[in-house]
């Protein structure tokens, strides 16, 4: 369909459950008319960077043992581990983050995010949203719900509508959604107010293990008792469920490629239960781009080894690969189940399961973005929903802590091994250039060219700003 034919048909407006149900890849994507916004919001400014890769540790990574350790704090403060120095002059990482430190050229911190709650939901609410504030008849218990403000990712969709990215959307999260120890979706991922039709599409394909709170690799429980991971693969062929009538089921494992291959024929035996919408989004899966970024687990034996044959190091490999497909915004959930939440053993789950794979496909990735060119235009980001307590508690972990967070950004005009802010001597609180949500949405939507006085309007037709903050000073060269 072209352009003109979609921006000139009627608009459909789906149930959440009807999203939810569209399919594997998030495909219960329909092309809404809304021309009356686009007088609310001119087109995008020239970008910064074509594309943004947000790797979103859901749990909340410990400042202190990562990115803004405190040496010089007492031993109930400063932890287990030892700092070491990184290519940056009087810049120090984390022991167990060698490869990001020899790499400290491409990357740059921000010591002083400060998330406004301590509640993983709500707090992913805010930086998922890049806001502080909730909307009228929010609640945490009915998620997801027209009554959230809608996610970076779907308002991104929106504003980069009009450009070009081949057969894929703007916007896509992978590999599965963030989760609760409940398997209940956390606020801040769908569209909300601004109709389903603009979520990102979802690629929920991680294999699921049966045991409960884990991440993937190396799952761990909470309390400690450590376990094999029981999924048998990384990756598990997705389920396609069709709404409106009708459906079609993937029994068994199969071979991802080998699922994509079936797509064209098994859209063909269901073309009277697909609207022109799903059949267009179902017909992406032909694209020999698409079929390569979804087909990692077939990658040469040389880019596995340097990735990680991990959920966490093919998940960063398929977020690199759908940008070069086109992807305008790629979110990344490396864990699930609040992975990076440490109440319990954090030096050990760190140590063991969390820090290496996380420096080993982090550093893998800026390697190749920076050797093919593709990070000088590609806005990558690494960040939890907030921090961890400064006093260690005694089951030896770390709790929430909203009030200082750490970032790293790479690429797409970041200023390379700088700096910015800083948190006090117990990594507390910041104590200079505070930054909230609101600027770190601002900073993704400024990378992306997404004008400063853009507009989106709600399902019942109020118009609401994009931005609701300022892009991070010293950021960007």
């Amino acid at each position: 369909m072209s352009r003109k034919s979609a921006d000139s048909a009627r608009p459909e407006f789906m149930s959440r459950r009807g999203v939810l149900q569209a399919g594997a890849m998030g495909l219960g994507l329909n092309v809404a008319n809304l021309s009356a916004l686009r007088s609310l919001a001119n087109s995008p400014d020239r970008p910064r960077a074509k594309s943004v890769l947000f790797i979103f540790l859901t749990g909340g990574l410990s400042q202190h043992d990562s990115f803004d350790m405190k040496p010089d704090a007492s031993s109930d403060i400063r932890g287990e581990f030892n700092p070491i120095a990184t290519q940056t002059p009087g810049t120090q990482v984390c022991e167990h983050l060698p490869l990001l430190a020899q790499r400290s050229k491409h990357w740059s911190l921000l010591r002083s995010m400060q998330t406004g709650s301590n509640g993983h939901e709500p707090a992913c609410h805010m930086l998922l949203t890049g806001r502080l504030d909730f909307p009228p008849g929010f609640s945490l218990r009915k998620v997801p719900s027209l009554n959230e403000w809608p996610s970076i990712p779907a308002l991104v969709r929106y504003a980069c509508r009009d450009r070009p990215h081949g057969k894929m959307p703007p916007a896509v999260i992978l590999p599965e959604p963030s989760v609760n120890e409940v398997g209940k979706v956390r606020p801040g991922q769908y569209a909300g107010r601004l109709g389903s039709h603009w979520d990102a599409w979802h690629i929920d394909i991680a294999s699921k293990c049966p045991l409960g709170n884990g991440a993937c690799p190396d799952c761990f429980r909470f309390e400690g008792t450590p376990f094999e991971h029981t999924a048998s693969t990384i990756f598990d062929a997705p389920t396609l469920t069709l709404p409106q009538g009708g459906s079609l089921r993937l029994q068994g494992r199969v071979d991802l490629l080998d699922f994509i291959q079936g797509q064209q024929q098994q859209l063909e035996q269901s073309a009277g239960e697909l609207d022109n919408h799903r059949k267009q989004a179902v017909s992406v899966l032909s694209d020999p781009k698409v079929r390569r970024a979804f087909d990692v687990e077939r990658a040469d034996a040389k880019t596995l080894e340097r990735y990680g044959k991990n959920k966490f190091g093919l998940s960063v490999l398929m977020g690199k690969r759908l940008i070069e497909a086109g992807v305008n915004l790629v979110q990344v959930n490396l864990g699930k189940n609040s992975s990076w939440d440490t109440h319990r053993r954090n030096f050990v789950n760190l140590k063991e399961n969390l820090l290496p794979p996380l420096d080993q496909c982090i550093s893998a990735l800026l390697d190749d973005m920076s050797a093919s060119g593709l990070l000088e235009e590609t806005l990558v980001v690494v960040t939890g929903e907030f921090g961890r307590t400064p006093k260690i508690n005694k089951d030896a972990g770390r709790d929430h802590w909203g009030p200082v967070n750490t970032m790293l950004f790479a690429g797409g005009g970041v200023r390379p091994g700088n700096v910015i802010g800083a948190s006090d001597r117990n990594g507390a609180e910041p104590v200079s250039d505070l930054q909230t949500p609101e600027n770190f949405a601002a900073t993704i939507y400024e990378a992306l060219g997404i004008p400063r006085h853009a507009m989106w309007a709600d399902v019942d037709g109020r118009p609401h700003k994009i931005y609701h903050g300022r892009p991070i000073e010293g950021l960007m060269g």
